[in-house]
């Protein structure tokens, strides 16, 4: 037997009355014409008063229309029972201080130890059935706040958010140098390398990106900054952050060369610097912050993820070097 959620229900106001149904879930509550479809196939998906209907069908002042989204679970991921740090969990979401090293879901030749499964495991203890969506990504290495969605809708109107700018992420990171100016903007087109594909490297022929730092503090040979991104692409402020000279401290992907050419003075600073990625064994770059509007409360919400200790004794050793 097919087991739904809660429904979400709203009221149709005067001024909504003798649109479509179709008009009012997609005004009110921002259904998606996929989720639409699907919640049309199912038995109790969307009901106004009560009863079944075609979304064609005009609403009156006062009807009572809801959604039903059936009960899912990750068939395909194993649950184990892998730690992870909880900030904020309700029926609709459940935010994440994602450990660094951690894949975030399976991927092919990597099935287990993923966030991903000790989530599900999380859920099945609980004896809740919950579908594992993440609404965006992080890097194996990167740590921090992370947002789980527990049904479709929710997963689709935090990315619309996404979309539309309305979401804001955080990010705050130890690079080598001090950038100048301290504050700026770095818009660089981004792609993959083609000499190889599994990095990105700034060029003309890429996709737009757009990043925002700003530096907190001046450390000796590193800064402590602060970024947020204007667009998501894959490895976009370890990309980003190199191609304006100072790339992140414990980056083994996106670093300067160990032996530059001649008469390249920012690469030699870099090389002279290389002992600062002895201090941490991955990237120093941390989710800070994550808000968004709540999809079924509207309620602006924020969200914080503490550094984790490695990102804290990486501050305490550059603090020393002042």
């Amino acid at each position: 037997m097919t087991q739904y959620y809660d429904p979400i229900v709203f009221v149709v106001t005067e001024e909504e009355a003798g649109w479509q149904l179709k008009k009012v879930l997609q005004r009110r509550l921002g259904v998606s014409r996929k989720l639409m479809s699907r919640l049309k196939l199912t038995e109790k998906g969307i009901t106004l008063n009560g009863e079944r209907v075609y979304i064609s069908v005009p609403v009156k002042t006062g009807d009572i229309a809801a959604i039903s989204l059936e009960k899912e679970t990750s068939e395909d991921i194993l649950p184990q029972p892998i730690p992870f740090d909880c900030i904020y969990e309700d029926d609709a979401l459940l935010i994440v201080n994602k450990s660094p090293g951690i894949i975030v879901h399976p991927t092919h030749g990597h099935y287990t130890d993923t966030l991903a499964n000790g989530v599900v495991h999380y859920w099945r203890e609980k004896g809740e059935m919950f579908r594992f969506r993440p609404v965006h990504r992080l890097d194996q290495e990167t740590s921090g706040v992370l947002a789980i969605a527990k049904n479709a809708y929710v997963h689709q109107h935090i990315s619309e958010q996404m979309i539309a700018g309305q979401v804001d992420k955080k990010y705050v990171a130890f690079v080598h140098g001090t950038p100048e100016p301290l504050k700026g903007t770095i818009e660089g087109p981004i792609d993959r390398d083609p000499e190889e594909p599994h990095r990105r490297i700034v060029t003309p022929a890429g996709y737009p990106a757009l990043t925002y730092y700003a530096t907190i503090r001046g450390m000796g040979p590193a800064s402590k900054v602060e970024l947020r991104l204007g667009t998501g692409r894959t490895h976009q402020i370890r990309v980003h952050m190199t191609s304006i000279g100072h790339p992140l401290i414990g980056d083994k992907l996106y670093r300067f060369p160990d032996n530059p050419e001649e008469g390249d003075t920012e690469a030699r600073v870099a090389v002279q610097d290389r002992t600062l990625d002895a201090l941490i064994q991955r990237q120093a770059l941390h989710a800070s912050e994550l808000a968004f509007r709540h999809p079924l409360t509207g309620e602006h919400m924020v969200f914080h993820a503490p550094f984790p200790p490695d990102m804290q004794c990486l501050e305490q050793a550059l603090t020393a070097m002042i």
